[in-house]
């Protein structure tokens, strides 16, 4: 087995785990790179269909595209989706830098549809090298009743012994691509033929490394308009993912407190 093959195993062992051992479970689609690879392995992991819904906190701020690429795959990849609307923003903490004020609608929407639907289990999309905050992540991370993260608190995991049993009221947050790197999920979106939302690859000098809310979030510079420009860029750049996301540039503990409120 290679790089790829290997991580897609052990993906496939913890979307396995998760659906047989929690009551009530849900894929958190961002319809980002990394969320559309997880559906895609989800896909391969129950035989061609995703056995839980696909669940989209909507800030209703996402580009076209993102909107476009949403409604064509939901029906082609047979998604049980759910758009669940983020509360306004005068609702949300107003001691928070305008970018991650913004981002934290998503955790308010998100706490939302957690009390609309009884989720025991949210299956996420993040990385440990894509931000220093998720590096501390675990697979099966616990969250608390008001969906707060203790990132000082968290169960150990040895040979892939995960902790999936949940406080009364509260969720797990499971990472199934936890281990994996950009450039790991640009090589796998290559060569397993994923969908890709055009806004990734360069146009006019610029593309966007990481998609968020188009309010917030700005195209790097880059000539990569293919995927074996982007991964060769990749292997080359210093430049980190999310350089074009505005909250990262703000305050330094502004992700953080993020973070340990609820936010992906």
């Amino acid at each position: 087995m290679d790089r790829l093959d290997e991580l897609e195993a052990q993906s496939i062992f913890i979307f396995r785990e998760a659906f047989a051992r929690l009551r009530r479970i849900a894929l958190l689609w961002s319809l980002g790179k990394d969320s559309n690879v997880m559906i895609w392995i989800a896909r391969k992991a129950f035989f061609g269909r995703v056995p839980f819904p696909a669940l989209h906190v909507d800030t209703g701020k996402k580009f076209p595209e993102m909107y476009a690429f949403r409604e064509r795959y939901a029906a082609e990849w047979n998604l049980d989706l759910k758009i669940e609307p983020c509360p306004p923003l005068e609702g949300i903490d107003p001691t928070l830098p305008p970018a991650a004020r913004s981002a934290a609608r998503k955790t308010e929407g998100l706490k939302l549809a957690l009390a609309k639907y009884g989720f025991d289990g949210l299956i996420a999309g993040i990385r440990r090298d894509e931000e220093p905050t998720r590096a501390k992540e675990r697979v099966f991370s616990p969250r608390g009743r008001e969906g707060g993260w203790d990132v000082r608190d968290q169960p150990p995991e040895f040979w892939d012994h995960f902790n999936a049993a949940p406080p009364p009221g509260a969720h797990l947050r499971i990472h199934p691509i936890l281990q994996w790197t950009e450039l790991d999920i640009w090589a796998y979106t290559r060569r397993e033929g994923i969908p890709v939302i055009p806004l990734y690859f360069a146009r006019d000098g610029k593309r966007y490394r990481s998609l968020g809310d188009r309010d917030i979030t700005s195209p790097v510079a880059s000539q990569a308009a293919t995927l074996d420009a982007i991964i060769a860029e990749l292997e080359a750049t210093r430049i980190p993912e999310r350089a074009g996301r505005a909250m990262d540039h703000e305050s330094e503990d502004a992700f953080e407190r993020l973070r340990t409120t609820g936010y992906l």
